[in-house]
């Protein structure tokens, strides 16, 4: 199977260089994992994209939840690849660079703020961040500390917004004061059309999330090829799945006629799943968000609605909102997750940034592009 696709992939490239991005961070660890990029025609380049819910999230977040983790009486719940990302850079107020390490003020921000922090420095100091593995875990741990306020970190894109809007409503139904959320949900469609007006970087095709897909179905992605004219296919994460999506990319190409298509079949319908989308649509609203590399987009935040206000954990805690920091100039992980350029252009690659001494998520999480190629490529 894999030989015949490959031998397609080969018969249809011709001398004209072509860019496909896979934007879901599965996607990228099975192309590392696979070693598919070394299979394809030389023509044919696979370019990573923003899929790793831990890698977008902006330094100025990471910094609210630092904030957040230092209040007394908080307990901070999150997701295990959270817990090392680091954050550090230029507070926005500040006059002038500061040499990590120094303690700054920010307004809004009562406590001082190191330059340089993860959560995982943080617990280090003695705040209390434990590890969940659903939000609902959160819920039990807010039931069972009711003298304390229990606040869940919320990353992620369309595939976690369900589980955590479910948890908001359990709260809401069971009464639970102590409860708390702290948005930086985002969802994936308007990213990938800022991704098509970025001058850094050329797409000429996407391979669409398949986990993300499974929630959205394949409509939101039809702008792709109605207004921008690229192929867009959705696939699994077997390397013939990816193979398979490539060749229908290239066959769309080939034929002039871009669409939307769904090689995923066993687990994408069109119109996705109803009601994981009537769950986010009924506890959360459209808002701004801030992804790391591509600066703030509008509409792609999932923020609470009007009656849930009483769960959102940046209005309770009046935590300084906006772009409050400036990304750490050492760390390119910005680019990486936007195409502009792969692991190896950074100079800290391999040398002051490795797994072990992370300068920024993409070499934390296990869908982080640098990581996989770390683990992979080395």
């Amino acid at each position: 199977m894999v030989k015949k696709i490959l031998a397609e992939l080969q018969a249809l490239a011709d001398q004209k260089p072509v860019s496909i991005m896979e934007v879901c961070g599965t996607h990228t660890v099975a192309v590392y994992r696979s070693g598919i990029a070394g299979l394809l025609p030389k023509n044919l380049h696979l370019i990573s994209g923003p899929g790793c819910p831990v890698c977008v999230t902006s330094e100025s977040d990471l910094y609210r939840f630092f904030v957040l983790s230092r209040k007394k009486g908080v307990i901070i719940t999150t997701f295990g690849d959270l817990l090392r990302v680091p954050a550090g850079g230029q507070v926005t107020p500040s006059p002038s660079p500061l040499p990590q390490g120094e303690r700054v003020k920010v307004r809004g921000i009562k406590k001082e703020i190191p330059i340089q922090s993860s959560l995982e420095k943080e617990r280090a100091k003695g705040a209390d961040v434990r590890i969940v593995y659903s939000p609902m875990d959160a819920l039990a741990i807010a039931e069972e500390n009711p003298g304390k306020d229990v606040v869940f970190l919320g990353i992620g894109f369309e595939t976690t917004a369900p589980a955590i809007a479910g948890a908001v409503l359990e709260a809401k139904r069971s009464g639970l004061t102590n409860f708390f959320l702290l948005s930086a949900l985002k969802t994936i469609p308007a990213a990938m059309e800022a991704l098509l007006n970025f001058p850094k970087v050329r797409i000429d095709g996407y391979l669409c999330p398949g986990h993300v897909s499974v929630i959205i179905g394949s409509r939101p992605y039809r702008f792709i090829s109605e207004d921008y004219h690229r192929p867009a296919v959705i696939t699994g994460f077997q390397p013939e799945d990816i193979l398979e999506g490539l060749l229908l990319i290239l066959k769309q190409i080939k034929s002039g006629k871009p669409k939307v298509e769904i090689q995923y079949r066993a687990a994408v319908h069109p119109k996705g799943n109803e009601v994981a989308q009537n769950l986010i649509r009924r506890v959360f609203t459209a808002g701004p968000a801030s992804w790391r590399g591509l600066g703030v987009i509008p509409k792609t935040g999932l923020k609470l609605k009007a009656e849930f206000q009483r769960f959102d954990g940046q209005k309770q805690f009046k935590l300084p909102e906006g772009e409050i920091i400036k990304p750490n100039p050492a760390c390119r992980c910005g680019e990486v997750i936007t195409g502009a350029i792969t692991p190896e252009n950074c100079r800290q690659f391999r040398r002051k940034c490795t797994p072990e001494k992370p300068l920024g998520p993409c070499m934390v999480s296990v869908e982080g592009t640098c990581a996989a190629h770390y683990k992979y490529n080395a």
